[in-house]
């Protein structure tokens, strides 16, 4: 079994802590993304996992056995690096063999790996290629195949697509998927896109300044966030987050939003006063114009002047005012281009609205914990 237990990890340089006193479980054959921000501690917690970085504090383990003091080659991880780093006077099956050949490991052991690679990734008629004659995609799965052939405990994918165009992007996201499907082990991947975060995790680690925020699944993280920054980190384009003031009612509380009153739905009641300070928040996708039919479990239906339209194809951005802030409505299909400066009647899900606290950011409704 390949878990991957982080347990206390530290990471100074000097005076400066770059990770905090970081937790983290990783079950075997889970596919874990940590992301976050550049400077957030995500990739110094990778090649610290990867013997890469010593540590300063706390305890790693893999497969059971604690790493601390062992060198890369004794962790049985294989990592996959952001520029491939491929030898350009190799052909394709001699990087993909190269260390399994260093490691004395026998000819046809070493051809027979290579080979199985080879069809995992489709590069079997490649083989005799050098990297020079291979597209970006190609040599990423190169460096994919060579990680696989090693047969190791966990695979560490430092930010692996952050060279490639965004048509490739999608085709290698797809690549990873399948190939965490066929080889069935342990995966840690390291990106500064949420998009990749979203749609390839198991879970999802946010991180900031050395310290995790939230972990758990994509959607947990997306509909449940637990504080303003990772709702504003995920999602694209990120929750819609508005400051407003609670006013209480005859038929409840209500968060005032420059012109809006939005009831408030009851998991709130007991967690707000009148007159409280909140920042309001709500998806792009839980709202939209009327004609939208959007498909909303507690409706609010309000007016307001668009300022900008980005038609996107398949779905449209609306920017809209209410009063001195902005906020965003993601339409899908839309038949028509909605003009700027056009007021429009709009469709809000209240059940969708989330609140936090403005001063330390943290959710007045937050997630149960499902570390």
């Amino acid at each position: 079994m390949a878990e991957v237990h982080l347990e206390g990890v530290v990471k100074r340089y000097g005076s400066f802590e770059a990770v905090h006193s970081l937790d983290l479980a990783i079950a075997h054959n889970e596919f874990v993304v940590l992301v976050g921000p550049s400077g957030c501690g995500k990739s110094t917690t990778l090649r610290m996992i990867a013997g890469l970085e010593p540590i300063s504090g706390g305890v790693i383990r893999i497969g059971g056995r604690v790493v601390n003091h062992l060198a890369p080659r004794d962790r049985n991880i294989s990592m996959v690096f952001q520029n491939y780093a491929l030898y350009p006077h190799m052909t394709v099956e001699e990087n993909q063999g190269f260390g399994l050949k260093i490691a004395g490991r026998p000819k046809p052991e070493i051809a027979e790996r290579v080979m199985a690679a080879a069809r995992t990734l489709g590069l079997e008629g490649m083989l005799d290629r050098r990297p020079a004659h291979l597209s970006g995609g190609q040599r990423q799965r190169v460096a994919m195949g060579r990680a696989i052939v090693r047969d190791p405990d966990a695979f560490l994918f430092d930010e692996p697509l952050s060279n490639l165009d965004a048509k490739l992007r999608t085709q290698m996201r797809t690549e990873i998927k399948r190939l965490h499907q066929k080889v069935e082990t342990t995966i840690v991947y390291v990106t500064h896109d949420q998009v990749e975060a979203m749609t390839l995790a198991d879970r999802i680690v946010v991180m900031r300044d050395g310290w995790v925020e939230q972990v758990g699944s994509p959607l947990d993280i997306f509909h449940h966030p637990v504080n303003t920054f990772v709702a504003g980190f995920l999602g694209s384009p990120p929750m819609n987050l508005l400051d407003g003031t609670i006013e209480a009612g005859p038929d409840g509380p209500t968060a005032r939003v420059g012109p809006l009153s939005l009831p408030l739905p009851p998991r709130f009641r007991q967690k707000v006063n009148d007159g409280q300070r909140v920042v309001v928040g709500f998806r792009p996708e839980a709202v939209a114009p009327v004609e939208q039919a959007l498909e909303a479990a507690v409706p609010h239906r309000f007016v307001a002047p668009v300022t900008i339209t980005e038609p996107l194809g398949s779905e449209a951005l609306l920017f809209f005012r209410l009063g001195e802030a902005e906020a965003i409505a993601k339409v899908f299909r839309p038949r028509t281009v909605i003009a700027d400066g056009v007021e429009l009647d709009f469709l809000l899900d209240l059940d969708e609205l989330h609140l936090f606290d403005p001063r330390t950011g943290d959710a007045l409704d937050p997630p149960p914990d499902r570390r």
